[in-house]
């Protein structure tokens, strides 16, 4: 068990040549009693940063570039930096060297985290999904549980696409349409995936208690 604040690793986009991130995320982070650091999105670097941060978060963002993972591109997705995606998913394939790091996916983070695992996105919720609307725009919608990793309440989220199936993951949330807003590896001791955003989410526990929970378990 380590006696210093835990160290939390947080990626970044990238645009015009910066890595940037919202600073709710980090203080979220500080909050919690963790030391937020900012992960310059440097593929090569990826599993450096893996061993280095005593937990991380993957952050929101565009849509995954989806060539990588087999299929095309839905024509109306907004792509990611393909250099953020190829550390991304590199720093995922990094964990496996480090399977107990706690590991909080938010928005475009968990579907990342369910597309190495094998799953599969609905790529324009508006062609499958009625009720899309309530998904963007920050709306609150309620959230329902399939595990105790989370709890009911309301959550906020803005996205355009969501994971259909999460490959070897488990859905541990729904939204009250059925679109699923949370996934986690049981084998591991926190390794979750978000659809929301609890860094402006209010409703406590699942919003700054998931960073709270986060930076617990990696104090150790």
């Amino acid at each position: 068990m380590t006696t210093r604040p835990p160290v939390i690793g947080i990626t970044c986009d990238l645009a015009e040549g910066r890595a940037r991130v919202r600073t709710t995320y980090a203080e979220a982070i500080a909050r919690a009693g963790g030391v937020p650091l900012l992960l310059p999105p440097i593929p090569a670097l990826a599993p450096a940063h893996a061993a280095l941060c005593d937990a991380l978060v993957l952050t929101g963002g565009d849509d995954p570039i989806m060539e990588a993972f087999g299929v095309p591109t839905h024509p109306a997705a907004v792509r990611v930096d393909p250099v953020r995606q190829e550390y991304e998913i590199a720093l995922l394939a990094a964990l496996s060297a480090h399977p107990d790091k706690p590991t909080l996916g938010v928005c475009l983070g968990m579907q990342f985290m369910a597309l190495a695992a094998g799953g599969t996105l609905d790529q324009h919720m508006p062609d499958t999904t009625p009720t899309h609307a309530d998904h963007v725009g920050d709306r609150p919608h309620a959230l329902v549980p399939e595990h105790d990793a989370f709890v009911a309440g309301e959550v906020r989220s803005h996205h355009r696409q969501a994971v259909s199936a999460p490959g070897s993951l488990r859905i541990a949330a729904r939204a009250h349409d059925g679109v699923i807003e949370g996934v986690h590896d049981p084998d591991r001791r926190f390794y979750l995936g978000v659809q929301w955003h609890p860094e402006r989410t209010t409703d406590a526990p699942l919003g700054q208690g998931l960073f709270d929970r986060l930076t617990d378990c990696a104090r150790g």
